[in-house]
């Protein structure tokens, strides 16, 4: 029940975080939906694919399809009450891909695979969606810039197998690791922290 909550707030979270991108970018509602869909569940069908589920989880349950038009609505007809567009965007980005994470770790682990694949499972189910998203919506995917993205669901994923010789209680677990992948991308962004580029500025990238 508790990962079933889990999966449906990440749903919410990232439905609204594609939702608010589509608006920014002035779409019509049908393509302010279709973004919030692909943000909501194109991690989590990368990876129902790749561990051979089908069909992939939310074609077999409606509640999230209901969950994401109802998200969806919810930012457009809430829009002007949204203060501060990128903060509410970045909040609810933080808050899906610390959900997600966990779904995707856990689904890994009910597959029975090796907990390095859970975690890259985990990573890839929070931030799929945001690369589609944000390639729909003509813009540098977040997890190839240099911030602290697809870092901080590492870390959450490393730090939920950790604990977990130490903690029985899964609630406890799923609730550390998400706070540890908000904590660090909020660090991040505050204090400007980023991953270290391969090239200077004055260095020139050899051509293909």
């Amino acid at each position: 029940m508790f990962f079933q909550i889990v999966d449906i707030l990440g749903t919410i979270a990232f439905a609204i975080s594609g939702a608010l991108v589509a608006m920014n970018k002035r779409m019509d509602p049908f393509g302010v939906l279709i973004i919030a869909f692909v943000t909501a569940v194109g991690g989590g069908t990368l990876r129902d694919v790749m561990i051979g589920v089908e069909p992939v989880s939310w074609m077999k349950n409606m509640t999230f399809v209901y969950v994401i038009i109802g998200s969806a609505s919810f930012a457009v007809v809430f829009r002007k009450r949204i203060n501060y567009l990128r903060k509410s965007l970045f909040l609810f980005d933080t808050i899906g891909i610390a959900l997600y994470t966990l779904v995707g770790v856990d689904t890994g682990l009910v597959a029975g695979l090796h907990p390095i694949v859970c975690i890259a499972l985990g990573t890839m189910t929070a931030c799929f969606g945001g690369v589609l998203r944000d390639i729909l919506c003509n813009e540098i995917p977040v997890i190839f810039r240099k911030e602290i993205y697809a870092t901080a669901c590492i870390l959450g994923g490393l730090t939920y197998f950790l604990l977990r010789r130490f903690l029985e209680d899964e609630n406890y677990l799923f609730v550390i690791a998400g706070l540890v992948v908000i904590i660090v991308r909020l660090i991040a962004v505050r204090f400007k922290i980023s991953l270290p580029s391969l090239y200077k500025k004055e260095d020139q990238v050899p051509d293909l």
